[in-house]
């Protein structure tokens, strides 16, 4: 329970926890999009966005990516993408999502894709969000 005694927004509790909970992989690109504030470019991990959490944001490139593990291979679990990504390209983002496995034995070639779909940053869009003291791009 919060401070006035409410519960927490559901969604930015399971963004804490999975935060707190990173697989290797994600650990890994984590990492390495951090050091693409260097370029302008903020990422943000597990945020909470139209009743989704995305694994990872940059809102100034509306970029959003997307670590899959097995689970993913799951026919259910990839309509549940479909639609998912469906939502998020009419907000205007792009997805790119690679397997964890991927991410462990070739992060250079995903930071390489990953590159190929980072423009110029933009201006950011408002205020950054709390506890996050960039204005950055993304």
């Amino acid at each position: 329970m919060g401070a006035a005694g409410m519960t927490a927004n559901p969604a930015i509790t399971r963004a804490r926890a999975l935060r707190r909970d990173a697989t290797s992989p994600e650990r890994l690109i984590w990492s390495y999009l951090r050091t693409l504030r260097q370029q302008g470019h903020h990422f943000r991990r597990q945020a909470p966005f139209r009743g989704y959490v995305l694994d990872f944001v940059c809102h100034g490139q509306r970029l959003v990516i997307e670590v899959d593990g097995a689970q993913h291979g799951s026919d259910a679990q990839r309509a549940h993408d479909a639609a998912r990504d469906a939502v998020l390209g009419r907000e205007g983002f792009r997805t790119l999502r690679f397997a964890a496995a991927d991410v462990l034995r070739n992060l250079e070639g995903v930071s390489i894709e990953i590159g190929k779909h980072l423009g110029s940053p933009a201006p950011h869009p408002g205020p950054p969000h709390e506890g996050e003291g960039d204005d950055s791009g993304c």
